[in-house]
């Protein structure tokens, strides 16, 4: 098994493209969680949606972590940060996967703000790079959007969009980064519980759909769960808040490939005060 992935980060570039990467983390449904909704979004939610960014209200960080499916040559590693300003927020990130024979990573710009009391909007800017020990390296430029609409104080729904055009590789401009396109709802039933689901078509990908739930049976502690259609995989979590760090604890499973264990750390940097 591990000589099969080995060989499919190379394959993968040279002869499908990239319209099937290796950066997608197996628990990514669980960290980006709580981009449609007010009372639900943590920082790690602007991966979800960009405009979940004009809703984070202390400046920020956060660092993620996994395993995917138990490999190390398929680790995955992100940074986060988030400023708060009058003018809109803006955000940091910064992804990796991969291993010295095959990696890609990512830098990423992105600000988003309020429209009124109904609508948020966000960009991010990203500078994509891939390495291969055998072949070199190659980047290029790409960038995500997103909206979403507070139909309600407790229903919330949205759009996003990775890399519509451009974002080509190499010399002759023939491998592309893949384009995503995804519609997503969100229902706040309280304080304590909501439930998401995205329908997701990325570049030559089947329909994914991406359904979960938070409860936060007190304050200090919250779990979640939830499905992906594509992979037919099922992911749960749980994290324990304590003053202005919180910590969770997750995993995906794919009948096949087995168990991806992940970690997220979450910082609150000053103690502002909500809006």
């Amino acid at each position: 098994m591990r000589i099969f992935f080995l060989l499919l980060a190379t394959v993968s570039f040279s002869i499908i493209g990239l319209s099937q990467t290796l950066r997608q983390p197996a628990t990514s449904p669980y960290k980006e969680f709580g981009a449609y909704s007010q009372k639900h979004t943590d920082l790690f939610s602007v991966s979800g949606n960009k405009a979940a960014l004009a809703h984070i209200k202390k400046l920020s960080a956060g660092l993620f972590a996994e395993r995917k499916y138990m490999l190390e040559e398929l680790n995955s590693f992100s940074a986060i940060a988030a400023i708060p300003t009058r003018s809109g927020n803006f955000g940091l990130l910064a992804d990796y996967s991969g291993f010295s024979g095959y990696n890609e990573s990512l830098l990423g710009l992105a600000y988003a703000r309020k429209l009124g009391s109904k609508l948020d909007a966000g960009i991010q800017f990203n500078y994509n790079r891939i390495s291969i020990a055998s072949y070199g390296s190659a980047a290029t430029a790409g960038f995500e959007a997103g909206i979403i609409a507070h139909l309600t104080e407790k229903l919330h729904a949205g759009f996003r969009v990775e890399n519509p055009v451009g974002g080509k590789f190499g010399k002759d401009q023939q491998e592309k980064i893949q384009s995503v396109y995804a519609v997503g709802l969100g229902y706040d039933a309280s304080e304590k519980f909501c439930v998401t689901a995205e329908i997701e078509k990325s570049e030559n990908q089947p329909v994914n759909v991406v359904s979960g739930f938070q409860y936060k049976p007190v304050p200090q502690l919250l779990v979640r769960a939830g499905f992906s259609s594509a992979t037919s995989s099922i992911w749960a979590g749980a994290g324990l808040s304590m003053r202005s760090f919180r910590i969770d604890v997750m995993a995906a499973y794919h009948q096949q490939l087995g168990v991806t264990p992940g970690l997220m750390l979450l910082f609150n940097i000053n103690s502002k005060k909500d809006d």
